[in-house]
């Protein structure tokens, strides 16, 4: 590697990490002045000498749907998550499972969704998703009354480290709560884990807006067996402190 590009590797590294978010192609070659700013293939050398530089590290730089950001690893997250002395809140099986309806069958309705759930959704789980900016209104149904659409947004995907939807678990991984525990990383209510389970701060604290958007696939284009990823309620009480 020349000392350009050294120089470069070390410019994107600081860039990603001041960032505190993702950061595009765009957004890193802007920092960049007139007289040298480098090409793009020149930032993608950058980023994957970065990622081979953390490869037995603790941290590691990855791609979601805004972008690339610098992160801590995975399997860091025992020990990091100690430096947070407030427990961490949890979310009900219920939401749960609306924003695994809303990720695998959107646009959906919320009469659509409570016709697979077979049981009410609560206004407050639907002001907590789109709170956090997980879930946002894409359009309204062409029927009477014309309900409103849900989708997920590029905050969604940035959450759980995904590029796009086609990263969601498939369907088939997703068979029983054991496949969601394992692939989302959820504990039971009562248990302490990371994942979906978990947020970052307070619920009111909203995700800024999403700006970007991303194009949606038609409810006729998704296999209509994906109503079995949300078949998996258990009668047991959540937790004190559990968002519904």
């Amino acid at each position: 590697m020349s000392d350009s590009d050294t120089r470069i590797k070390y410019i994107v590294e600081s860039v990603l990490l001041a960032a505190g978010k993702p950061l595009s192609l765009d957004n890193i070659l802007a920092v960049f002045g007139d007289g040298e700013k480098p090409g793009r293939d020149q930032i993608r050398g950058a980023i994957a000498a970065l990622q081979e530089d953390y490869a037995e590290r603790g941290i590691e730089l990855v791609q979601v749907a805004s972008g690339w950001r610098i992160q801590v690893g995975q399997d860091m997250e025992p020990w990091v998550s100690r430096l947070t002395e407030e427990k961490p809140q949890r979310y009900s099986r219920a939401l749960l499972e609306t924003l695994a309806l809303v990720a695998y069958r959107q646009p959906i309705t919320r009469g659509e969704i409570e016709d697979i759930r077979g049981v009410s959704v609560s206004s407050s789980i639907m002001k907590t998703l789109q709170e956090r900016e997980w879930v946002r209104v894409v359009g309204h149904r062409d029927v009477p009354g014309r309900p409103a659409m849900y989708g997920t947004t590029r905050q969604f995907l940035d959450y759980f480290n995904l590029k796009g939807l086609d990263d969601l678990p498939t369907l088939m991984e997703l068979r029983d709560i054991d496949s969601i525990n394992a692939e989302l990383e959820l504990g039971l209510p009562g248990e302490q884990g990371p994942g979906l389970a978990v947020v970052e701060g307070e619920a009111e604290d909203a995700i800024p807006a999403d700006t970007a958007g991303e194009a949606l696939p038609a409810a006729d284009e998704v296999d209509d067996t994906s109503a079995t990823v949300v078949q998996v309620a258990v009668d047991s009480q959540d937790p004190p402190g559990t968002i519904h």
